[in-house]
């Protein structure tokens, strides 16, 4: 479908274990953004992530908010 709707939510934040994603305080996730492709998530991911590479606490993921939203799809 054309003009379908794939949102995906980017954000991240201090991790208590770099093996794991609980994060530390989620009073202070960083909300990168809500983005309407994967493509788009992806390089805001990857660009924020680079700017945290020094620190390996800090972790940043991609949240396919389409499949939450509908999840029989």
């Amino acid at each position: 479908m054309a003009d379908e709707q794939l949102l995906h939510l980017v954000f991240g934040g201090q991790v208590k274990n770099p093996q794991e994603l609980t994060f530390a305080d989620i009073q202070k996730l960083d909300i990168v953004g809500i983005y309407p492709s994967y493509q788009e998530a992806e390089a805001a991911w990857r660009s924020v992530s680079q700017a945290n590479v020094d620190d390996a606490m800090t972790k940043y993921v991609i949240v396919h908010l389409h499949k939450l939203l509908q999840p029989s799809e």
